[in-house]
Formats: structure tokens, sequence, C-alpha cells
């Protein structure tokens, strides 16, 4: 079948890289979106090759370069990298492949009792609005928010502990608590997928993927945030890295 031999090479990147975290170690059901249907492949008893479980719908239009991660319900609502079929063409479309795993294990662990806490959850759900993770008004272009962001980044760089705490309480004063919930959880769901998908860039001789450091300031600067945060918050605490939850709320300023 189409795609057969680019989905076992995952198994052949997964060999190089998994030693650099434990989730690395599993792999997820991958549905390749093509002309309004999903493809849907997973992993054998085996755990070491893809086979084809089925074919379905996509309940929505899913455009070609389709990056996510999420439940499928034509798949009992297991949890899957969704993708399109050119991902495979480049070594990094696998390391994307395995970002997006990242994000499946978020799911499994802990998102959704997590995403339950916030009220800036709660208030998206009471206005049926689905799509706050991506659509959420910001303000980006606070000045005030945009100062303290760039000097929070900046320390983070130098690794002043005492600094980057300073300047994380000013950001809590500075936003309103669902604006700071959403920039943590930015921070926590992208920014920890990006910092492993950096170690595997690493691995595998990539360019790194620092993307959003650029200013303006947009959804995309927290990503690079929270991976720089995460990595600072691993230094100090090296089991954050496996205790994702926890990571969660050391990042919340809740622990």
């Amino acid at each position: 079948m189409k795609y057969h031999n680019d989905l076992q090479k995952i198994f052949k990147v997964q060999n190089k890289i998994k030693d650099v975290h434990p989730f690395l170690g599993k792999v997820f059901p991958i549905a390749i979106a093509e002309n309004g249907k999903f493809f849907v492949f997973d992993a054998d008893l085996s755990g070491k090759r893809y086979i084809f479980v089925k074919k379905a719908l996509t309940p929505m239009p899913v455009p070609k370069g389709v990056r996510a991660a999420f439940p499928l319900e034509c798949y009992e609502d297991k949890v899957a990298c969704v993708i399109s079929g050119e991902i495979f063409e480049s070594l990094e479309g696998y390391v994307t492949i395995f970002h997006e795993f990242m994000h499946c294990h978020q799911w499994e662990i802990c998102e959704p009792k997590l995403k339950q806490e916030l009220g800036v959850t709660q208030k998206a759900m009471a206005n049926i609005d689905y799509m706050w993770e991506l659509n959420y008004s910001f303000p980006y272009n606070n000045i005030k928010f945009t100062k303290t962001y760039s000097l929070f980044l900046k320390v983070l760089g130098e690794s002043n502990a005492d600094e980057v705490f300073k300047y994380r309480n000013q950001l809590k004063q500075i936003l309103s608590k669902g604006e700071f919930e959403y920039m943590v959880w930015q921070e926590w769901k992208e920014g920890f997928a990006r910092f492993i998908e950096n170690q595997i860039r690493r691995r595998l001789s990539l360019k790194e993927n620092h993307h959003g450091i650029e200013k303006s300031f947009y959804r995309i600067s927290f990503y690079e945030g929270g991976s720089r945060y995460i990595e600072f918050l691993s230094k100090r605490g090296p089991e954050l890295l496996k205790d994702i939850e926890k990571l969660f709320h050391k990042i919340l300023g809740s622990d």
C-alpha cells in the first residue's frame, strides 16, 4: 500500500533517537489526510511495524500540510498524529512526526484534565469557542508585555534564576488571569514538544527550530519561550521532563 515504506522508516529514525527521552520509545496511530479521507495506520502487536487499519471520511476539511495531534472519532477516539503525505519527503518531516507524538503523550497523560482546570478553557467552552488555542485574543502588542517577555527571554539565555522568576512574576501582574493561563498553556503544550524536537534535531545533525523568537511577538513566540523556560526549569529539576503534569504546574507557578 502507498506510504507503507515511508511509515516503516519511522522506526529507523526512532532507533537513532529513542534514548533522547523516554517518550520517544512509543509510537502512536497515524492518520494521513488525503482527498477528504483519513487513511489510518497503527503499530502492530510487535510495536515495530505500521499496518493499515481503516479508511474514513474526515469530519472537516483537512488541508495539505496538516501537522496535528488529536483523538480520531473514527478510530475509537484514540489520539493520533494527523499529517499529509508529503511529510515523508524529508528527514525533517520525520522529526515533525515525533514532535506530534509528544502532543499525543500530553493528551494521554494529562492534557484534558489540565485544560478543564483553566478558567480560560471554561470561558471558551461557555462561548462554544473550540478554536481558542489558535484564536485567543492575546495582547501581544501591549508594551509592558513585550518589554517584560523580551527581558524574560534574555535572562533565560543567561540562566539567571533570580531575574527569570522576577520577570515571570511581573508577567503575572501585567496579564489578566486568562491571558496568563493562555500563555502558560502554549508554553507547556508547544514548548515541551519543541524542546524535545530540538533535542532530536541535534541528534540527527539538523538545524534547530527557533521560529518565533523574532519580534513582533505572536502565538509561536510562546513555543520558543516555553521551550527555553522548560530547559531552564529542567536543569533545576530534571524529573520535570518526565512528569509533564508537574512541569505544567511549575510553569503556571501553582506548584
